[in-house]
């Protein structure tokens, strides 16, 4: 039996409406997404476009400051490059006329160690690291470094060409590398996106495990320069004191002879002053101790004196006990009794807190008066010391010239 042939379904109007209306809307919508598409890739191209003109521009900039960079230290170099060169030069003449002033050190070294030995005897609070010794410390250092220096100029004018020469080593190293960077930066600077030579290269966009940063490569620099000025200044101050050594060493001898002697001077009159201000002092305390044990008697006396009214005020409340039925009234003259005992030991009180605190103010004073007595014998000996042995000592100090 033959299948019967469905007829294909009919639509209502309404549906063949919303189908057109539907399409029509998704038709409009992907027309219109793909007209924003499109804008939004124009602006990207021309974006994109903009933007790496503009890094290539910022890049070329920074290529351009990189290069002043270099310019700048590398005629830094070249010319303290320049100045070792003249001062190896310079030194290469300098090597004689050092051996005559030593033995005349040997004295007032020995003047000073003396000193120092006897400052050591100061007791207590005076044995201080004051003035005096500081210069005494300075002085015996410059007359330990100029026999030093009398003894070793010579060597160390080798020494200097050494290192003069190790500075020139480094700064002309340095320089070749700097002009090797140049002419890298100056290439890449000069390089354009037409340049032939230039190529995809993949890993090249990587910080360098052994880079420096721009801070560590200024320092470098900077430090050979002035490592090669510091030590250009050396040989400047060691060819001036071969050429004028015995009259330097003496004068920085004499000046420090000299400012020891100020400073014992000045401690001097310190401890004199001081020594007067302690003998006056104690004057003032001894004199307020007899002040205080008066005052302590005066106290002693007053509490004393309260000891009569006291027996005078609780014997007259006793008797008043006594008084016989309803005259055991408390009447006035009972409560101005018992304020009378009341008010007689807290002037009691009083009286007895302010003489504990007399007698303890005494022994502080007595204190102050041995401490005051043991200070001026501490002061009498440092002035020995300072005045009779020291400065009698450095009298004889005489700085020879040779």
């Amino acid at each position: 039996m033959a299948k019967l042939v469905k007829a294909p379904p009919k639509f209502a109007h309404s549906e063949w409406t919303y189908s057109n209306h539907a399409n029509y809307n998704s038709a409009e919508k992907q027309r219109a997404s793909s007209e924003r598409l499109r804008a939004e890739s124009d602006r990207l191209i021309d974006e994109t476009e903009e933007m790496a003109k503009r890094t290539q521009r910022d890049v070329n900039k920074k290529f351009e400051q990189r290069i002043d960079d270099i310019n700048f230290w590398k005629s830094e170099l070249d010319r303290k490059l320049l100045d070792c060169k003249a001062e190896i030069d310079m030194l290469l003449s300098y090597q004689t006329r050092l051996e005559n002033a030593l033995e005349a050190c040997k004295e007032p070294l020995a003047i000073v160690n003396r000193c120092l030995q006897f400052r050591e005897n100061r007791v207590a609070i005076d044995l201080v690291h004051d003035d005096v010794e500081k210069n005494l410390l300075k002085e015996r250092e410059v007359i330990e470094g100029v026999m030093a220096l009398l003894q070793k100029t010579l060597e160390q004018t080798i020494e200097q060409i050494r290192i003069m020469r190790s500075k020139r080593y480094k700064l002309e190293k340095d320089l070749n590398d700097k002009f090797m960077a140049l002419n890298i930066d100056e290439d890449c600077r000069d390089c354009r996106d037409d340049n032939p030579n230039i190529s995809f290269k993949p890993l090249a966009a990587k910080i360098e495990a052994n880079s420096v940063t721009p801070v560590d490569w200024e320092t470098f620099s900077n430090e050979n320069i002035l490592k090669a000025e510091r030590d250009r200044k050396n040989a400047v101050d060691l060819r001036a004191v071969i050429d004028s050594i015995l009259d330097t060493t003496a004068n920085d001898m004499q000046k420090q002879v000299d400012d020891t002697n100020v400073a014992f001077d000045k401690r001097i009159r310190e401890t004199q002053d001081a020594k007067s201000k302690l003998e006056s002092h104690l004057g003032k305390v001894l004199g307020e101790m007899q002040e205080m044990e008066k005052n302590i008697q005066k106290l002693q006396k007053a509490i004393e004196d309260k000891m009569g009214p006291m027996k005078l005020s609780q014997t007259r409340l006793d008797a008043r006990t006594g008084r016989p039925n309803v005259e055991l009234c408390r009447d006035p003259v009972q409560y101005r009794l018992i304020n009378e005992v009341a008010e007689i030991e807290t002037n009691i009180q009083k009286l007895q807190a302010t003489h504990a605190q007399a007698e303890a103010d005494l022994k502080g004073l007595i204190r102050n008066q041995l401490n005051l007595e043991e200070d001026i014998d501490i002061k009498s000996k440092s002035l020995y010391i300072d005045e009779k042995e020291c400065m009698g000592l450095r009298k004889s100090i005489k700085i020879k010239r040779y």
